[in-house]
């Protein structure tokens, strides 16, 4: 038998073996997976046999969901049906509630960012604010998701929230009073003496880039002249709409990456750049950041950072540089689930800087 007869066997021999053994390493898997599906089926009768009050299958199952999804990251979770209908009408700009921003942090509920002119802003609720009790109950325990449901409820009544903040030894209690939340995405101011543009973008909903380009029509059109440059404020701006963040940047980039997004597979990275176009004309910019501002604020103000066309001033942003994507399941509301991590220009991430 000559060498490359001999070779050939040998490959042979090792790929039907290495299949074997790949096939043997799933069967395994397998039957780890089932195992533990089995253990989770013991716990959940145990749970409703035995349990000191007796509940629903519907919460014990939509509550293991939360804990599955929510224990891989604090932006992952398990929406039921009501809570999809309300995320869905909160991406359109107007929902019930306390007009608050928040995530998970080591157990507690943690205040990312209160909403211009709602009731956790006029309450003076901050970036960073930790949320202790929820109306005299501990939140520490309870899901995001129910955390928040807590907090919604009737337009007109009242809540209080314990908040521990850093600058403050002892907590607080504020009383907030429920309403509808209409966000207005956009507003502007024109500063006449100084020929500046203001725009202060609240929010990444639907209707965000259209109100930044006529933001920035009607400040052309009070100043008559050209304006000198323009203030881009995205202070206490939770973020939103992934597509929303890339449109507003393009507006002010001629060309360029903008963003780009890496998740599990390589082969799904994607990556969105700038089409030809500059709505400010080149006029200076300056972007106003601080702890508040999160996601698809940080992608604004990094490809405008990272393109040389912005200067950024204020403070550290938040620091979330991950992208979920909601999943909904028939008959059974959603799932938020982190797939990817977003990345500048630069290709820096944030997430948790």
């Amino acid at each position: 038998m000559n060498k490359k007869i001999l070779s050939t066997v040998f490959l042979s021999i090792f790929l039907s073996s290495s299949s074997l053994f790949a096939a043997e390493v799933s069967k395994d898997q397998d039957s780890d997976t089932y195992r533990l599906l089995a253990l989770f089926g013991d716990v959940f009768e145990k749970v409703r046999k035995d349990y000191v009050e007796e509940v629903t299958d519907q919460k014990l199952v939509e509550s293991a969901l939360n804990g599955m999804l929510s224990s891989l990251d604090p932006h992952s979770g398990y929406l039921n049906d009501e809570s999809f209908k309300d995320m869905q009408v909160q991406t359109k700009g107007e929902f019930g509630g306390l007009g608050i921003e928040v995530t998970m942090d080591s157990g507690w509920v943690k205040v990312v960012s209160p909403i211009d002119d709602t009731p956790a802003h006029k309450a003076g609720i901050k970036p960073g604010d930790y949320i202790t009790h929820i109306d005299g109950t501990a939140v520490m325990g309870l899901s995001l998701n129910e955390a928040v449901d807590k907090m919604r409820g009737k337009p007109g009544t009242d809540i209080k929230l314990t908040i521990r903040r850093k600058s403050v030894p002892e907590a607080l209690d504020i009383t907030l009073t429920r309403a509808i939340i209409k966000i207005k995405p956009v507003r502007y101011e024109v500063k006449e003496e100084d020929k500046i543009g203001y725009i202060r973008i609240n929010t990444f909903s639907e209707k965000t880039t259209e109100s930044v380009k006529k933001a920035v029509k009607e400040i052309t059109k009070e100043l008559g002249d050209k304006p000198i440059g323009y203030i881009i404020d995205l202070r206490n701006n939770p973020g939103g709409l992934l597509d929303q963040a890339v449109a507003v940047s393009d507006l002010f980039l001629e060309s360029g990456e903008i963003v780009s997004t890496r998740s599990r597979n390589p082969e799904d990275t994607m990556r969105f750049n700038a089409k030809p176009g500059d709505i400010a004309e080149g006029l200076p910019i300056v972007v106003l950041i601080n702890d508040g501002s999160a996601s698809a604020s940080e992608i604004v103000a990094g490809a405008l950072q990272d393109h040389k066309r912005a200067v950024i001033a204020g403070m550290k942003s938040f620091g979330k540089g991950s992208v979920q994507t909601i999943i909904p399941i028939v008959n059974h509301g959603a799932i938020r689930i982190t797939t990817a991590r977003y990345y500048t220009p630069s290709r820096v991430s944030n997430q948790a800087k």
